[in-house]
């Protein structure tokens, strides 16, 4: 599977964070670093979101593969700053993984 993300990142193999929250973040910054607008969604004047993500069972649209297994991203050096705020093993993945029934990060380390 195609990525641009470094071969020993553990999102690799997990992906739950871009199956559980809303990427929602300022319209000019998707803009300015280049984000395709058919992967984003208007929430509002102000707002988009990634595709996918703002429904009641969110998946993003640019995420490729199975979750817990090989996942990748199209668009990881494009992504918006929401997806760039969480970090392996942080609250936000704790609980993402959580929901989806994968083991925290530190109990497959």
């Amino acid at each position: 599977m195609p990525s641009s993300a470094p071969a020993t990142n553990p999102c690799q193999a997990c992906g739950a964070c871009c199956a559980s929250f809303r990427v929602s973040f300022y319209w000019a910054d998707g803009e300015a670093r280049g984000l395709p607008a058919e992967l984003t969604e208007q929430l509002n004047p102000w707002f988009s979101c990634m595709a996918g993500t703002n429904r009641r069972a969110p998946r993003c649209v640019a995420l490729d593969g199975t979750l817990g297994i090989d996942v990748g991203c199209r668009v990881y050096l494009q992504r918006p700053e929401p997806c760039r705020e969480v970090q392996a093993g942080d609250s936000q993945c704790l609980k993402a993984r959580a929901h989806h029934g994968l083991p925290p990060l530190s109990a497959i380390s």
